[in-house]
């Protein structure tokens, strides 16, 4: 187990679509010390969650956890859930504004339109299967992890550039008329 270096916009490793894992290798030495690095570099980051190829790995192994994070307070709790080989649909047409950040773009946030209702399909770290639906916040934070899975950053699915900004200035800015309109949200739809 380590803290591994997260990979910054511009490596080759980021843009690339990560290998799937082999099912018969997810309980191997290999993938869970890859589990366990991921778990401490986010845990160590104050991240929602990592990819596997944010510390240079190009197989589909993902990581999420919220527990009261000081980088996302305003994000409802997520236990501890480990994605391998995660393959996610979106249930409807309904999308919400996320002012979201990344620990491979450190110091820059900007708006995404997120799916509000996703299927969520993946192997955890014991080779199990599961089949859930992800709704609100929670399907946001999965999908930008997916995002990471195809070599796409949330910088690609910036749609107005004008909502860029520095983690300085949206929390100077922007943070108190965001933190508003998500709880909204979050209250209306739950997680």
């Amino acid at each position: 187990m380590a803290v591994r270096e997260v990979l910054t916009v511009g490596h080759p490793t980021l843009r690339r679509r990560a290998d799937d894992v082999d099912p018969a290798d997810v309980t191997g030495p290999e993938v869970q010390g890859l589990v366990d690095d991921l778990v401490d570099t986010m845990r160590h980051a104050n991240g929602a969650g990592i990819a596997a190829p944010q510390i240079g790995v190009p197989l589909r192994v993902a990581t999420i956890e919220v527990d009261r994070n000081p980088r996302y307070p305003y994000k409802p709790p997520i236990p501890l859930t480990v994605l391998v080989n995660p393959v996610a649909e979106p249930l409807d047409d309904e999308v919400v504004a996320i002012n979201e950040g990344c620990l491979s773009v450190p110091g820059l946030r900007g708006e995404v339109l997120r799916h509000v209702n996703v299927r969520v399909r993946w192997l955890d770290r014991t080779g199990a299967a599961h089949d859930e639906v992800k709704r609100g916040l929670t399907a946001g934070t999965f999908q930008h992890e997916l995002d990471h899975l195809d070599g796409v950053l949330f910088l690609d699915r910036v749609d107005d550039p004008r909502t860029l900004t520095t983690w300085e200035s949206f929390e100077r800015f922007h943070r108190a008329a965001f933190v508003e309109r998500i709880t909204a949200f979050v209250e209306r739809v739950g997680s």
